[in-house]
């Protein structure tokens, strides 16, 4: 019998919910003291980008949304298997982190925590190793960034406190230690026992028999309750936490003890007003974990998931605000796997809840469509561009599920939803946007759609085109009756493959009066057929579209793109996880390189195929994957032979994937044909790989194989 709960999947989506709207209420005043925002904002009940003197925008990349989301793909990388190793996810830090540019605090060595057992993975130790008091020291080890990251691993483990405390402990060590492990086990087994447990006293007992009683950790989670009985007033006991277990007790950045405290505090105060409903208490826990000042974000993010995950939609939906209408389910994930970048609440929940029904041993199956709205009042970032119109997740109006986008339309209506950058997410404070986009040139778009009046509707994207500014591109307007269920198709010709595509959505006229348009799903799917090159116009956005993993990149060679790598392996990435089955062409020019050349199948900086050139006059088809628990990074020659090459001469690349089957040439010649048994990759992106030199392509081609 499945141990998952049969509102499982809605659950984690609150989770997830939780997490991004708590990070993005305190993202703009993190670092603030008790004192200053009892100042300057008063006790926080909503966000208040619009009362900081900035401005911030309110969606964000942020470290506290992008490791949670990021380091859990461990666990599909490496077979949903419950006995994954910390070693593995170390592996997965160095697959998806670029250096200095994403997820984590580059702080620096022994000064940032995070980046501190980053190097240390680089250096060749393997976690739990990489993150230990004996390597790092207890100041660095117990930092909070072990909490910050936790939530996924209880999001996959549901009303399993004892596997989620596990799980954490296992990506806590990979580069925490001591206490701060102890406070992410104690979160994480919360957070999990919160799908079958409402009762917050009960979570805490759940939480604290995981970690030793004499802990620091397990020490203040008594002081606080104790304290919660007799004060009966959370400024009260906030006061009586920065006298015991203050920043001033602690050394570094951003311990976890006093952190660790505010979440405490935030949890067993905040249902206790008389009456009080779910709404009310998930708000309250809000209120109290950021007015009550330090690591505003992360404590928030710890304490919307865990409160999204007990209370629910209802609890995020049935207080006096509104969370989820400005946020519109949207987040940004920066990775060295581009394409998945740009996401949403409700898409990352489906993929976190195809994780957790693998590791009970359920499968289901796999939702096919980018965008469907059965999760209640999910909207996958789709918002009208027309004044006064909002578009509103319904129940009923589809013909595959349960619910649908409602838009209402009158003489024209358009709604869209992000495929890469936003114009306005182009200047993050603190952490770039790097993303690739996910819709391309040659792929082709399904819409399911239905309408109570008649209307004629259209497909359109929008790409960065001449001097950035967006270009429209549609479809033929499709004539959608009344009370009909109606699949509009559109394959994406005539967009140069230089042009990134920035948003898809739908363009709504009435035939006669008014109505409401009912989404149902919008799907696209293919091998895009286009190359990733300069644009023919003017503009500078379609270089944002290359992940740049490498030491330096130029634009302006005589060369679509220059590639230069000091030491080691470097990449630059464009693409999605989802394409398979095609072919990868690309002229290539090598300078000074130690091997240099085509990749496909792209999973990230340690998993992919490569075409090489290299320096002792040998051609190689390889593979980088670590496949084993804790084994380092290689590369794996799958095939290689003698060829003479010249020092910036051009080389014609074609590498061709279908399935396990990978076929290699050079100048038209085919040198290896090969099949891939063993755990092979069989998706992926594009990139140009580089090793210690240089390289110049004037574009990358991508067909279908």
């Amino acid at each position: 019998m499945s141990s998952i709960p049969s509102d499982y999947e809605e659950r984690v989506y609150a989770g997830v919910l939780g997490k991004i709207i708590g990070v993005y209420l305190g993202r703009p005043f993190e670092g603030w003291t008790y004192d200053r925002i009892m100042r300057e904002l008063g006790e926080v009940d909503y966000y208040v980008n619009d009362r900081i003197a900035h401005h911030p925008p309110l969606v964000v990349t942020d470290d506290d949304i992008s490791g949670t989301f990021t380091f859990l793909r461990a666990l599909p990388d490496y077979g949903n298997d419950a006995g994954i190793t910390a070693a593995q996810i170390g592996q997965t830090w160095l697959n998806y982190l670029i250096e200095r540019q994403t997820i984590l605090w580059w702080g620096g060595m022994g000064n940032s925590t995070e980046h501190t057992a980053y190097m240390r993975l680089k250096q060749g130790y393997t976690a739990p190793h990489s993150g230990s008091i004996a390597l790092n020291g207890k100041v660095v080890a117990e930092q909070i960034g072990a909490q910050i990251f936790i939530d996924g691993w209880a999001l996959v483990a549901p009303g399993n406190p004892a596997l989620a405390a596990e799980l954490a402990r296992k990506a806590a060590s990979v580069s925490h230690d001591g206490e701060a492990i102890y406070g992410a086990q104690v979160l994480a087994a919360m957070e999990a026992q919160a799908f079958v447990e409402s009762d917050i006293n009960a979570l805490l007992d759940t939480g604290v028999s995981f970690v030793p009683p004499d802990s620091l950790i397990a020490q203040l989670i008594h002081d606080i309750r104790a304290w919660r009985a007799i004060d009966h007033d959370w400024h009260k006991t906030r006061r009586r936490i920065e006298d015991k277990y203050g920043y001033d007790k602690y050394g570094g950045n951003c311990h976890m003890i006093p952190n660790h405290a505010v979440i405490i505090l935030a949890l067993v105060y905040c249902e206790d007003a008389p009456g009080i409903n779910p709404g009310r208490a998930f708000q309250r826990a809000l209120t109290i974990g950021n007015t009550a000042g330090w690591d505003t974000d992360c404590n928030s993010g710890n304490i919307g998931c865990l409160m999204g995950i007990k209370t629910g939609l209802a609890g995020i939906d049935g207080g006096p605000v509104d969370w989820r209408g400005p946020v519109a389910d949207r987040m940004y994930l920066p990775t060295a796997d581009g394409g998945r970048c740009i996401t949403d609440a409700a898409r990352e929940a489906r993929r976190i809840a195809q994780i957790g029904r693998a590791l009970a041993g359920e499968t289901r199956p796999t939702a096919v469509a980018h965008f469907d709205f059965e999760l209640p009042g999910a909207v996958h970032g789709f918002h009208s561009h027309t004044p006064n119109v909002r578009v509103k997740n319904e129940a009923g109006h589809s013909a595959s599920g349960a619910r649908s986008l409602a838009i209402p339309f009158t003489t024209e209506t358009r709604v869209t939803t992000a495929t890469f950058i936003p114009h306005d997410a182009m200047k993050m404070q603190g952490y770039d946007l790097i993303a690739s986009p996910t819709l391309y040139p040659g792929q082709t778009i399904t819409a399911t759609v239905s309408s109570d009046a008649d209307a004629q509707v259209s497909l359109f994207v929008r790409a960065y085109g001449h001097n950035d500014e967006l270009e429209v591109f549609s479809s033929a307007a499709t004539v959608v009756p009344a009370k009909q269920n109606k699949t509009l198709e559109w394959t994406l010709t005539g967009i140069d493959g230089g042009s990134p595509i920035a948003e898809v959505g739908l363009d709504v006229r009435a035939e006669h009066g008014a109505g409401t348009l009912y989404l149902d799903t919008l799907n696209w799917d293919g091998v895009p057929n286009t190359v990733l090159t300069r644009p023919k116009h003017n503009g500078t956005l379609w270089q944002r579209a290359w992940v740049k993993a490498c030491d330096d990149l130029g634009f302006n060679w005589g060369w679509v793109v220059r590639v230069c790598q000091d030491a080691g392996t470097g990449l630059l990435i464009q693409g999605v996880r989802e394409w398979a089955g095609y072919t990868a062409q690309a002229a290539v020019v090598p300078h000074m390189a130690k091997s240099a050349g085509l990749a496909a199948c792209v999973q990230g900086l340690r998993r992919y195929y490569a075409l090489l050139l290299c320096d002792n006059q040998k051609a190689r088809l390889v593979k980088v994957f670590a496949q084993l628990p804790g084994a380092k990074n290689e590369r794996h020659i799958l095939a290689e032979a003698d060829f003479t090459w010249q020092m910036d001469g051009q080389y014609e690349f074609s590498l061709t994937t279908q399935g396990d089957r990978i076929v290699a040439a050079i100048d038209g010649k085919r040198l290896f044909e090969v099949t891939d048994s063993d755990h092979p990759l069989l998706s992926g992106a594009v990139g140009l790989v580089i090793e210690e030199g240089r390289l110049d392509c004037d574009g990358v081609t991508i067909k279908p194989a």
